[in-house]
């Protein structure tokens, strides 16, 4: 069962050092390039317990309204994040995976940590996101469980696709 956590307010600290990634060769960009589209797909559509069957023009529609986060290492895509906002008061994080060839390097922090310090995302009231199996590192970041689930409401469509 996924989980909707988010949190009102949030001090930030760096809890991993920029410097240390960028000398081991990895970079954060935020544009999608196409090699990278179908590398996204491929974890997301077949690989990812959340986005099992999502059609491809699903995905770039997606990518193409939201900020995205890329995690490369000489040119490979080693990771990803997606978020949706109106920059003002409210932003999503979702589709948030490093590739299993990559995983255990603090990776995923470095990315959380990215999104959250970037500027167009300060003073936002709100975030949120859904997570079955990340409690732990989003807690890191100051997000908590909803304080008033009954609050929350959904209209839930699995994609009917899988492969």
């Amino acid at each position: 069962m996924e989980h909707l956590i988010y949190i009102t307010a949030i001090i930030m600290t760096s809890f991993v050092n920029n410097e240390y990634y960028i000398k081991k060769g990895f970079s954060i960009i935020n544009e999608v390039s196409e090699q990278d589209i179908m590398s996204i797909y491929h974890f997301l559509a077949f690989e990812s317990y959340w986005g099992k069957g999502m059609p491809e023009e699903s995905l770039r529609t997606a990518v193409e309204n939201s900020m995205c986060f890329v995690i490369h290492k000489q040119g490979n895509l080693c990771g990803f994040a997606r978020v949706i906002t109106d920059k003002a008061t409210f932003a999503y994080i979702c589709d948030v995976f490093v590739l299993p060839a990559y995983r255990r390097q603090g990776l995923s922090k470095w990315l959380i940590q990215t999104v959250k310090q970037n500027p167009a995302l300060q003073g936002l009231r709100r975030w949120s996101l859904a997570t079955a199996d990340a409690h732990g590192l989003y807690r890191q970041f100051g997000f908590t469980l909803i304080s008033k689930p009954e609050h929350w409401m959904e209209i839930r469509k699995p994609y009917t696709n899988i492969p």
